[in-house]
């Protein structure tokens, strides 16, 4: 096997680069079963940027906050003849918030991954939680090194067990030595020694320890504390040397300041090894439980050291069986009392260095190794069935079941609120048309798809929120306030189109006569204003809810010369502004695109318009190049746009320009019942659910909402109307795109599938 691996690598100073660096080797100890050629991507931390100096191995360099390295490393990995990947995965070793960056590289990897975790949280934010979910979803294994790890993964990010490979934490290969130099070392030579290694910060709760020693060296006279490590990087960027400036008042204060002992540096692992066998007891005097992995705790199982540690959860899980000895968080009289009765009890002491050195025996590299090469087997083997086995364009075991959870929630008896604050309604924000009016078609969609109650309960009342809404004249107001007022004397265009989309979807679909009637009541009082439209989207929403409209009423003359009239300003616009590289309506993309195209394929199927289906296809394909390339679909960015001959702004991306993708790609595949597009409208509603430039899902699976964007920084968390109605009438779109699925073989089984969405 050639592997890629994924990391930070030394000569960086970090407890992933060192194991990384130990895990390539004890993989590569066998020749037969992984090539020499197997190299590694390594993450650089800003501040080092060109500094370190790294051996031929590193083969790619991904600079932490660029973005572009992330995706440039996966091409680079792509291309080469890599058979699998490992990744170690620490919050802290990758760029954007909680480390998403990371995300993009892996979901655009083509090779096997398997992903080590090195933090498990138990109280993980919602980015933390959807990253963690996100590398599960991409990876063919997970590996962990604690049994509770095992258990945080299923009950807390909800990964299926057989995912996840527990393997312990490697230790040296290494042998105690016969003239180990550090016993004369200056802190050591005739010394009773406590020691304590690993970067520096206040969560290692070095501070118990240092308490600890007046009782101990009043037993003890020539007891030596000795710490050894650097201060963590982040720390003295922060704070400089505060805490191990206040470490030492502490043991001034304590009148033990002459058995405490500083070794401010990074140490090789053959040095480190010396340290542990030469002192007499190791401490781990962490503050909190939340620790699930420690690399220190392991190599000192390993060199047989006589450990005493707070019970944090690796350490109440690898000093079990009379491996180690615990005591309270906090509690430097237990751990005094603890030193003293090993110190007066050698055969004791000595009982607890062999039950470590013995367990530690499995734990080492080279075995340790050995696993590993064993599950990169299987990743490659899971991934090869999993890659034969996919052959269904729709996948309903990706899709959530539906829900009207964050709808209603957002509802109330006037209407739906414009706005939330994560899955909140802001009241204050008050309501708006657009939104009413999307809601009125979602609902309609969830009645005829499953006859939901819920949905045929709320219809009602966003068809009241339109008409109190509309005009003497038959135009609309758009804004209304939580109070009921109105905020404007008449909407825009868009929110007109909308509304009339609304409409003429209700006409065509209502669950009873009641409803039709009164929507062709206020439909009819708006056509006057038709004629006043001059923006190109107020057009196509418009046109859109005359075709749905028309359907109803396919001989109602009037109408049909209205959708015409309407028509006619958007193929010249586009014959106005179309060049040989350029087939677009304006000199820009901007928002709500595909809503162009989809409303002149709308034209087409109920006038027969060539030059409607000519132009609707040719700008279809035309922004179906530009958005979506890699697999996924990247909508034109509203900061920013896309400008004729410009590069595209990325971000920030809308969840109404996907819709309006699915609702376009759904009408193409109605006319030309080529399954393409059905292929290409799913992609674009695996947006809402982490097929996108991020890798970040939208749709929040605990809220049922969809976030109001995606931006650099990551998604929006804010989950208004807008949005989360995009993604249910995406969702639904989809659901009905299921029948013509060729792939489902019979009606029972497809009515099953629908059944389990709903």
């Amino acid at each position: 096997m050639k592997i890629a691996y994924i990391s930070t690598y030394p000569p960086r100073e970090c407890g992933i680069a060192t194991f990384n660096h130990n895990l390539l080797k004890a993989i590569g100890h066998d020749p037969k079963s992984v090539s020499a050629d197997s190299f590694v991507v390594a993450m650089t931390d800003s501040e080092h940027l060109g500094t370190y100096e790294y051996p031929p191995e590193v083969q790619f360099i991904i600079r932490q906050e660029n973005q572009k390295d992330y995706t440039r490393a996966a091409d680079y990995i792509n291309n080469s003849l890599t058979d699998v990947c490992i990744m170690e995965h620490e919050f802290g070793i990758y760029g954007g918030e909680s480390g998403l960056y990371v995300l993009p590289l892996i979901a655009r990897l083509q090779k096997p991954l398997v992903t080590i975790l090195h933090t498990i949280l138990k109280d993980p934010s919602y980015v933390q939680l959807t990253i963690i979910r996100e590398i599960a979803k991409y990876s063919s294994k997970i590996v962990v090194m604690s049994r509770r790890a095992v258990g945080f993964l299923t009950s807390i990010y909800g990964i299926p067990e057989d995912k996840i490979k527990l393997i312990e934490h490697g230790v040296p290969n290494l042998e105690p030595k016969t003239d180990n130099p550090v016993k004369n070392a200056i802190g050591f030579k005739g010394k009773k020694v406590l020691f304590t290694f690993g970067l520096i910060s206040r969560n290692k709760g070095l501070e118990t320890a240092i308490e600890a020693l007046p009782e101990i060296v009043a037993r003890h006279p020539d007891v030596m504390y000795v710490i050894l490590g650097t201060t963590h990087p982040g720390v003295i960027k922060n704070s400089g040397e505060e805490y191990r400036d206040s470490l030492k008042r502490l043991a001034k204060k304590l009148n033990v300041e002459n058995n405490l002992i500083f070794i401010n540096k990074f140490v090789s692992e053959d040095e480190l090894y010396d340290y542990l066998t030469a002192a007499d007891m190791y401490i781990t005097p962490y503050l909190n439980e939340a620790q699930i992995t420690s690399g220190t705790l392991s190599y000192a199982v390993g060199a047989g050291a006589a450990v005493i540690s707070t019970p944090y959860w690796h350490a109440q899980e690898l000093l079990a069986d009379n491996r180690g000895r615990l005591f309270d968080f906090k509690d430097s009289a237990g751990l005094a009392g603890i030193v003293n009765e090993l110190f007066d009890d050698e055969v004791l002491l000595n009982k607890l260095k062999s039950n470590a050195f013995a367990y530690g025996l499995h734990l080492r590299w080279p075995n340790i190794g050995d696993v590993y090469v064993q599950t990169l087997r299987d990743a490659i083997t899971d991934a090869n069935l999993v890659m034969e086995g996919n052959t269904r364009i729709i996948d309903p075991e990706m899709m959530p079941a539906f829900s009207m959870a964050h709808v209603q929630r957002l509802t109330d008896d006037t209407g739906i609120v414009q706005h939330a604050k994560y899955g909140i309604p802001n009241l204050k924000e008050g309501y708006c048309l657009d939104d009413n009016a999307r809601a009125l078609i979602m609902v309609i969609q969830a009645w005829q798809q499953n006859k939901s109650k819920a949905a045929l309960e709320l219809l009602p009342v966003y068809l009241s929120y339109i008409q109190y809404m509309q005009k003497d004249d038959g135009n609309f107001r758009n804004f209304l306030s939580f109070r009921r007022e109105y905020l404007d004397e008449v909407g825009t265009e868009d929110s007109f189109g909308r509304t009339i989309w609304s409409l003429g979807y209700l006409i065509n679909n209502a669950p009873n006569n009641s409803y039709r009637e009164f929507a062709k009541e206020l439909f009819d009082k708006a056509v006057p204003h038709f004629k006043d439209l001059k923006h190109l989207r107020g057009l196509g929403n418009t046109m859109i809810g005359l075709t749905n409209y028309l359907k109803a009423h396919p001989y109602d003359e009037g109408i049909i010369t209205e959708l015409n009239n309407l028509a006619a300003p958007l193929k010249a616009a586009y014959r106005a502004h179309k060049t040989d590289t350029w087939h677009w309506f304006e000199e820009k993309m901007t928002y709500d695109n595909a809503i162009l195209p989809l409303a002149l394929l709308s034209h087409y199927q109920i006038t027969a318009d060539e030059e409607s289906l000519a132009i609707g296809m040719e700008s279809m394909d035309y922004l179906t190049e530009k958005t979506m390339f890699n697999g996924y679909l990247t909508p034109v960015g509203n900061d920013g746009w896309l400008f004729k001959d410009q590069d595209m702004a990325a971000y920030d991306q809308q969840a109404i320009e996907t819709m309006a993708m699915v609702l376009m790609y759904f009408n193409a595949y109605e006319i030309t019942h080529n399954l393409k597009y059905i292929r290409q409208m799913y992609t674009s509603y695996q947006w809402f659910l982490g097929e996108n430039s991020l890798r970040l899902p939208l749709y929040d699976y605990e809220t049922k909402g969809c976030g109001d964007g995606l931006q650099t920084y990551g998604v929006n968390r804010n989950q208004g109307a807008e949005s989360t109605l995009a993604y249910w009438i995406s969702h639904l779109t989809v659901l009905k795109a299921l029948e013509f699925e060729y792939e489902f073989n019979t009606t029972t089984e497809l009515n099953e599938i629908k059944q389990g969405l709903l």
